[in-house]
């Protein structure tokens, strides 16, 4: 893998939920990655973009990292959530919220 395994996984973990997502949370450039950040904010919850597009080698490399072929992709305290549909499904079933409360009380 190009990007260094072990810098993907510290920046994850030093940060409790993160999007990885097309466009910065001010400009969203999916539809998908706009329904993370619409969802994210709605929760009210702090949270960090990344930016996949300003860089190819991050792009390839989230994919590897987290065998996940689309954005966006979402990670709360260190583990892998999933993209739009699965944030939408764990919103929707009141999951996301639980899960957001226990990592942010960690």
């Amino acid at each position: 893998m190009v990007l260094c395994r072990a810098a993907i996984e510290e920046f994850i973990t030093a940060n409790k939920v993160v999007a990885f997502i097309k466009g910065t949370k001010q400009f969203p450039q999916c539809g998908f990655s706009n329904t993370v950040v619409q969802i994210l904010n709605t929760m009210g919850v702090p949270y960090v973009t990344v930016n996949v597009l300003e860089d190819d080698l991050l792009r390839s490399g989230m994919k590897e990292f987290s065998q996940w072929p689309t954005f966006p992709q979402v990670y709360v305290a260190g583990e892998f959530v999933g993209g739009a549909d699965i944030l939408i499904q764990s919103y929707t079933s009141g999951e996301l919220s639980e899960m957001l409360e226990a990592a942010l009380n960690s």
